[in-house]
C-alpha cells in the first residue's frame, strides 16, 4: 500500500548547517530505499508565502494569496512510500527527522485511495463514447 508522509515543521528555524543534517538523515540518503522500490517521490516545498489557494464559494472558484489555514507549523514537504502495512509505514516515518527550533516538527501519514479501477472504468467510458 502507498503513503504519504506530509512533513510539517517551522518555516525559516533551521540553519545552513541544521538543514544538510536533516537532508542527510531523510530516507534516500543511502539510497536503498530507491533501489527497493519503496520510495517513490519526495519533494520539499516552497515557503508558505509562495501558496495560492482555490477556494468554491458559491460555485465560483475564488483564488487568493498564501496557504489555505494559519497554524504553527507548516507543511515543508512530502514522501510517497510504498509499504506492506501501516506498521512498516510508522517505521519508515520514525526515520524522517524534522528538526527545527523548540524540537517540533512532525509527519503525518496517510494511506493513498486506490484509484485504479475507477481510472479503469472512465477511461473505457470515454473510448465507449468516441467510438
Amino acid at each position: 500500500m502507498r503513503y504519504m508522509f506530509l512533513v510539517y515543521t517551522h518555516e525559516g528555524e533551521m540553519s545552513p548547517e541544521e538543514t544538510a543534517e536533516v537532508m542527510a538523515g531523510a530516507p534516500s540518503g543511502d539510497g536503498r530505499d530507491v533501489a527497493t522500490g519503496i520510495l517513490q517521490g519526495a519533494e520539499p516545498l516552497q515557503p508558505t508565502m509562495t501558496a495560492t489557494t482555490v477556494r468554491h464559494q458559491s460555485g465560483k472558484p475564488l483564488v487568493t494569496d498564501g496557504p489555505f489555514a494559519e497554524t504553527k507549523e507548516q507543511l515543508g514537504g512530502y514522501y510517497i512510500i510504498d509499504c506492506k502495512d501501516l506498521d512498516e509505514a510508522i517505521e519508515w516515518g520514525k526515520k524522517i527527522p524534522t528538526k527545527c527550533r523548540g524540537g517540533q516538527g512532525c509527519i503525518e501519514i496517510r494511506p493513498i485511495r486506490d484509484i485504479s479501477e475507477f481510472q479503469k472504468t472512465l477511461k473505457e467510458s470515454l473510448s465507449a463514447q468516441h467510438a
